[in-house]
């Protein structure tokens, strides 16, 4: 029999649903929402995005870019969904997330060989099978997986991000703006709330001393830096409040940088800025870029209508933390995503340790293909690694058990150019891209997959 289970109906999972049921695989996909939710999520949509509305870097030349260059030769129809649900992000892809998962879901839904099954899955099936159940899995899951793998899962804490109404922005004081407004495919992308220096300093008095929802046990050993194993922050989701305790102007140089941007009410750069990004294809609501929070829910409403422009803010969500798992890929998986042991298991998304919504995507549409394959009889592959999802494949399941973090696309992790000319970063970022493209046509050519 051609049959797949697929087990969480994120973005990985959806994409790997699509990509084996595309090569003629019967796919059940089980997805525990809504009957039992994850604290986290809001919808019992396929492919709800979480924390943000990004999905990164469209320009060619960066590696978040050149992944959904590959992405699209490999035919993604999760990046296809994300363009037609597109919104306006600078030189970014960002999605009305609503509109995004609905179209998912709606095409998961309507494909004739594949399944949506809404029910928990709490131990591991036999038969071929691919976990995708992303970094939210289940209690019982979690313990199948552990006792498979003979090991505790790794985990770090994910923060998400407050959304406010458009309409309860003060845009006398906030203005739009992308940063220097080049490369845009239109200007004012963003709502930007600008702050002086005694503005930037009280704000920060009010964030350090915010108090925060209370955390338990095994994550108060973050709270007083002690590193317990594998226990830690995934340092692109910090919460605010923590970069703000590495030092005073931590903020000013990282997600409150105001490189770029000028106060159109003083003509200057200001101190430092908070940039809010449309987030629904009505442009009604925005979320508060970099600002993932843990602080409690009535600390958020006081602390961030501190902000100029945000005195009187509505806030349709608040900011939040949750505890995300993934598995030690490097002596788990093979570049494959095949489970060492056992061939018909795959894993795919952020449970691998790969970070960012592009890269679940990737995993997913390798680890659907390699799965249809194994079923056909055919031998799995592995991308190249001069390819950014090669690369990112092979970093998680060569990486250094000892140092192992989540990793996202980027072009430190690819082989060096072969060139002895010494080139500038953003050339440098165009020849891999180029490499990457090339390398990617020469080895679907070569094992005549069809895509």
């Amino acid at each position: 029999m051609k049959d797949l289970t697929i087990i969480g109906g994120g973005l990985a999972g959806s994409e790997a649903a699509w990509q084996a049921a595309d090569r003629g695989i019967h796919v059940y996909l089980y997805e525990m929402r809504p009957s039992m939710t994850t604290g986290a999520h809001l919808t019992p949509n396929l492919g709800e995005l979480v924390c943000s509305n990004s999905l990164g870097s469209d320009l060619p030349d960066r590696a978040s870019g050149v992944l959904k260059a590959e992405l699209r030769r490999l035919g993604s129809m999760l990046l296809e969904c994300a363009y037609k649900t597109a919104l306006p992000a600078g030189s970014a892809l960002a999605v009305d997330r609503d509109a995004f998962a609905h179209l998912i879901t709606t095409r998961i839904s309507n494909h004739p060989k594949i399944q949506v099954v809404r029910e928990e899955v709490t131990d591991l099936p036999h038969a071929p099978t691919i976990v995708a159940s992303g970094p939210l899995t289940s209690p019982s899951l979690s313990n199948a997986i552990a006792a498979l793998s003979g090991q505790e899962h790794l985990y770090f804490f994910d923060a998400i991000a407050p959304i406010v109404s458009l309409e309860s922005i003060n845009m006398e004081i906030a203005f739009r703006a992308s940063r220097y407004e080049r490369g845009e495919q239109a200007e004012g992308d963003y709502i930007n709330c600008p702050m002086n220096r005694d503005e930037y300093d009280a704000f920060v008095d009010a964030l350090l001393s915010a108090e925060r929802i209370k955390l338990e046990s095994f994550e108060q050993e973050l709270e007083q830096g002690v590193r317990a194993g594998w226990h830690q922050f995934f340092e692109g989701c910090l919460p605010v409040e923590i970069l703000a305790g590495r030092g005073y102007e931590s903020l000013a140089f990282g997600p409150m940088r105001p490189v770029g941007l000028t106060d159109p009410r003083t003509g200057r750069r200001p101190h430092a800025v908070v940039q809010l990004r449309q987030d629904n294809l009505a442009g009604t609501l925005f979320n508060m870029v970099g600002f993932q929070t843990n602080l409690k829910f009535p600390e958020q409403k006081r602390v961030f209508r501190t902000i100029p422009g945000l005195e009187k803010a509505e806030f349709v969500r608040y900011g939040q933390m949750h505890r995300n798992t993934f598995i030690d890929a490097p002596t788990l998986l093979h570049p494959t995503l095949q489970f060492r042991g056992r061939d018909n298991l795959f894993f795919a998304g952020q449970i691998t340790g790969v970070e960012s919504y592009m890269g679940n995507i990737a995993t997913g549409l390798l680890a659907g293909w390699n799965a249809a394959r194994l079923i056909h009889g055919q031998t799995p592959l592995a991308l190249p690694t001069t390819t950014i999802l090669g690369s990112l494949c092979h970093y998680v399941t060569h990486a250094s058990p000892a140092d192992f973090q989540p990793m996202k696309a980027n072009f430190g992790i690819v082989p060096p150019l072969n060139t002895s000319k010494r080139l500038n970063k953003r050339k440098r970022a165009a020849a891999y891209a180029k490499r990457a493209l090339g390398d990617l046509e020469t080895f679907l050519l070569e094992i005549q997959d069809g895509i």
